[in-house]
């Protein structure tokens, strides 16, 4: 421990981020960082727990509990207290191939469980994992390490998220020769196109692929595996083959006048923003533009969120985010969302915070929802119609949305975004390789296992889980590492 009393000592602080009016005016970060003695302070909370459960990742009530990884938090907490910043980079590889995405984009499930967090605030464990990775690479400590010897196996990766890099990762570490295939014109999966700019530049990204493909990787882009790279080719050419498409398939809604010009989803605006703005910075044209429009997002997560940030800096005329969800409490309900659930309590994002300090208020609406869009004489979005809501649990414990009588309202509206979430992943490749899918359309593969109905095919992150985090990506693809080292190999020292 680092001081046994530095959770009563200290208090809880994050660095200020950058002023919401000033920081909607361009895409670059928004966080702002402490300085080292700031870290340490922050790092002395940390109680070193006799069971830490910020580094045992759990699935609970349909959220997680904890870090997916494993991070060895209260150990690198420790080793930041005492100055010893390069050893606290060495703990955090051993469980993250890459926490300068983690410590960017993570809602950090690590603090909902932190056990300071029972009688106080959690300990600031992202931001700490962030200041150790960007320290490492300022420092030049993090530097290519291409094993010293190789199997003579190869291994191709079929999508190159945060699933498909910690996979490749791993297994180019195992000494197999790995080829990562890339249907996008850059690497990075949703880390590059899907993410904002603003939440993870992407030159952390870049500064990443770079440092694998100078370890032995080979990545390919323009490379739809079941498209215009025949899948026979894979099966053919290689040992083994790790799926890591994500679950890409948006769900879309069925609301009349769904077809009007002026109604996208969120992907499609998200992404043609994020690669316009990578190719061209904006110059090309090649986006949708919510320059001076009223716009609406349908959808409360953090796709939804995402949206707003982005149609600020377009310089929107009016931003509203619609959720089903009730607006949660100020504080953690102790009964229904105990620790060390994820606290379901009210906090504004940083878009939220945006439209807030540019609007007045926060721009969610809770408990809504959309019955249809409304356009012009020539196809044209103008206004929705929307109803209140409330939830109820049947006697089955399904999840009833009851509309309330007398809160029907219009919305005025020139570009909505749908971000209702995602079905599952694309069904082309899976349907190539003859792949058996579970209920919910994803790849069947069990967790742990990631082998697939196919032999020498395995399955890892979305594409196997559905949507989920970054985090989760990262442990399926590690694991799923370990599982093709095994099948290749018969044993495996990968952890």
């Amino acid at each position: 421990m680092s001081t046994p009393t530095g959770f009563m000592d200290y208090k809880r602080e994050l660095p200020a981020d950058r002023d919401p009016l000033e920081r909607i005016k361009d895409w670059n970060e928004f966080h702002k960082h402490f300085n080292e003695d700031q870290l340490r302070t922050q790092g002395a909370r940390c109680m070193d727990c006799g069971t830490p459960y910020c580094h045992t990742g759990i699935e609970m009530t349909g959220g997680t509990s904890g870090c997916p990884v494993n991070n060895l938090i209260p150990e690198w907490n420790n080793l930041i207290y005492r100055g010893l910043w390069r050893e606290a980079l060495d703990r955090l590889h051993k469980t993250n191939n890459f926490p300068e995405f983690t410590g960017r984009v993570c809602p950090a499930p690590c603090e909902g469980s932190c056990t300071v967090g029972l009688i106080g605030d959690a300990v600031t464990i992202k931001t700490i994992e962030s200041a150790i990775i960007d320290k490492g690479f300022e420092e030049g400590w993090v530097v290519p390490q291409p094993p010293l010897m190789r199997t003579g196996k190869k291994v191709a990766v079929v999508g190159s998220g945060p699933a498909g890099l910690a996979a490749a990762a791993q297994l180019n570490k195992a000494g197999h020769t790995v080829t990562v295939y890339e249907r996008a014109d850059r690497i990075g999966g949703l880390l590059t196109y899907g993410i904002p700019t603003m939440k993870l530049e992407k030159h952390v990204v870049q500064r990443r692929v770079d440092l694998l493909e100078a370890e032995g990787i080979t990545f390919v882009t323009n490379a739809e595996v079941g498209t215009n790279v025949p899948a026979e080719q894979l099966m053919n050419e290689f040992d083994a083959v790790v799926l890591c498409g994500g679950a890409t398939k948006a769900r879309d809604v069925e609301i009349e006048g769904r077809d009007l010009k002026g109604v996208h989803m969120a992907m499609d605006y998200l992404n043609g923003t994020i690669k316009s703005y990578l190719d061209s910075n904006l110059t090309d044209g090649n986006y949708i533009n919510a320059e001076g429009k009223d716009v609406i997002v349908i959808g409360g997560g953090d796709t939804g969120t995402d949206c707003v940030a982005t149609a600020l800096r377009h310089g929107c005329k009016s931003i509203t985010q619609f959720g089903t969800h009730a607006k949660a409490p100020l504080k953690r309900d102790n009964d229904k969302n105990p620790w060390p659930q994820f606290p379901n309590v009210y906090t504004l994002d940083y878009a939220q915070e945006e439209a807030r300090a540019l609007y007045g208020e926060d721009p969610r609406a809770f408990s809504v929802l959309t019955k249809k869009f409304v356009g012009d004489s020539e196809g044209n979005l103008k206004e929705l119609h929307t109803v209140q809501i409330e939830r109820t649990v049947d006697e089955t414990g399904r999840k009833v949305y009851k509309e309330i009588p007398g809160t029907e309202k219009v919305w005025p509206a020139d570009l909505v975004m749908i971000a209702v979430g995602f079905e599952g992943p694309e069904n082309t490749l899976i349907q190539k390789l003859g792949l058996e899918q579970d209920r919910r359309s994803n790849v069947k593969a069990a967790y742990g296992k990631y082998q697939t109905s196919v032999e020498k095919v395995f399955a890892a992150g979305d594409m196997r889980r559905g949507q989920s985090l970054v985090v989760w990506a990262i442990n399926e693809g590690r694991e799923a590492a370990r599982e093709v080292d095994r099948y290749l190999m018969g044993t495996s020292m990968l952890p």
